[in-house]
Order: C-alpha cells, then sequence, then structure tokens
C-alpha cells in the first residue's frame, strides 16, 4: 500500500515516515507533503492508498482537504494526525479512518494502520462484487438462469423453445432437444420474463418463444406447432388476439 503524509512540519513528516517504515510492513511507499495543495496535487498522480493529514497549516486546513475533491470518488483512507483534539469531531465527520494526536504513539499508530489497511481491502472486495453485479446485470439481458440439480446453467433466451408446467416444476425445452426440469412453477418463468415480448404464454401450462413457432394449426382446436415437435394448445380467449396479430405483422 502506499502512503501519503502532509504536514507543514518537515521534522513531524520525517518522524511519521520513520515509524511507518519500522513498524508497519503494509506501507510500502510514502510521499511527502507540506502543504494541502501540493498534496492534493499528489493524491491526483500517486493515488495512495493512506493519506497522514494534519490539522493546522498554513493557508489550508487539512479538514478542508474533500473541498478539492468534490463530485470524486474519494479512493484514500484519511487518518488526521494533530497536536489537538478539540478537532476530532470536525475530523470524524469527514469520515475520517482515524484521528491520532501528536506525540505519536506507536502502538495508536499501528492500530490506525492496521484499521485502515482492513477498511481498504473491504472496499476493494465492494468494488470487485459491483462490478461483477454489473457483469450479472448485463448477462440478464441476454440469458436466463436455471436452477438444476448440479448447479445453474445460463441459457439464451434465444435457445428456449418453450417452458411447460409440470405441478410445481417447469419442464424447459431448449434448442439442442433436452430438457431441463427446473423447481420453480411456471408462474416464476412468466413473472421473470414479462418484459421480454418474445415469451408469450398461448395456455396456463405453457410459456413458449415466438420466435421458434414453425406453424398455427387449425385442426382439432387451435394448436401452435414448435420448431421442436412440440404441439402447443392456444385457449379459446387467446385465439382470437393471436389470429390479429398474425395479421398485423404477417
Amino acid at each position: 500500500m502506499k502512503a501519503l503524509i502532509i504536514d507543514d512540519e518537515n521534522k513531524a513528516i520525517r518522524l511519521l515516515n520513520t515509524l511507518l517504515l519500522d513498524n508497519c510492513p503494509e506501507i510500502k511507499a510514502v510521499f511527502k507533503s507540506t502543504d494541502l495543495i501540493s498534496g492534493v496535487a499528489i493524491i491526483e498522480k500517486e493515488e495512495p492508498d493512506i493519506v497522514f493529514l494534519d490539522i493546522e497549516m498554513p493557508n489550508y486546513s487539512g479538514l478542508q482537504i474533500l473541498d478539492f475533491f468534490k463530485g470524486k470518488e474519494i479512493k484514500f483512507q484519511i487518518i488526521f494526525v494533530t497536536a489537538y483534539n478539540k478537532y476530532a469531531v470536525e475530523a470524524f465527520k469527514l469520515s475520517a479512518t482515524d484521528y491520532l494526536l501528536k506525540p505519536l504513539d506507536v502502538e495508536e499508530l499501528i492500530k490506525s494502520v492496521n484499521k485502515a489497511v482492513k477498511l481498504h481491502k473491504q472496499k476493494s472486495i465492494n468494488n470487485q462484487f459491483n462490478e461483477l453485479k454489473k457483469a450479472f446485470k448485463q448477462l440478464s439481458l441476454n440469458k436466463i438462469a436455471l436452477e438444476i440439480p448440479k448447479g445453474i446453467v445460463f441459457v439464451s433466451h434465444d435457445d428456449i423453445q418453450l417452458f411447460e408446467a409440470d405441478g410445481m416444476y417447469t419442464k424447459v425445452y431448449l434448442n439442442n432437444k433436452k430438457v431441463e426440469l427446473i423447481c420453480k412453477p411456471l408462474k416464476y418463468f412468466v413473472t421473470q420474463l414479462k418484459d421480454l415480448a418474445i415469451f408469450y404464454k398461448p395456455h396456463r401450462s405453457y410459456l413458449i418463444n415466438l420466435k421458434h413457432i414453425k406453424e398455427f394449426i387449425k385442426k382439432d382446436g387451435f394448436y401452435l406447432l414448435m420448431n421442436n415437435g412440440e404441439s402447443i394448445p392456444i385457449t379459446k380467449d387467446k385465439k382470437e388476439g393471436f389470429l390479429q396479430l398474425i395479421q398485423e405483422y404477417f
């Protein structure tokens, strides 16, 4: 991990630098700055993980640091290091990781660094999880997850011929002529796919993919012949509407 020390006293910078390198093996590099403006520039260039920040400095107080990052993601942990305890409440209002008083106690410093390291790792994990959520959201736009006994299979919507109710289970007919028995009722898939126009429910026991209709047959009642050879009945209340759609679009 990388750290940055911002303090207007060079003696304080040298001391903290030595303590970090001698006692905190997680810290691999330490940058230094004697004022907030140059410190902000280092943050933007080097992207340190922890910023050790004095409060009372010329021109700008350390408490003003977030003013320079408005509208930006704060990727670093802040540990205030100051000779005054009167700023503690204000510091923690800025979501500081910790607040250390000078002269520094080595054990307290180690605790603060360990706390920052833990928070950094947790933030990294959360960021990875959020990226994974985005990826799965994108995946869900094109595929559906089917829970089978040995795990989960991800199937493209286009590869599904139809769903058939089987009690509290559902049979899913796929393009490869494979049929998966899923431990969920048909209603679950009807709800999940309700916003996808290619899926149509011609009968209470079936949900079909319109892309895989082969024939519409008016014999022995009305039914649809799918590409995989399955015959799907159309209920009387759906027949007229379905015929109207065919005439309108074909």
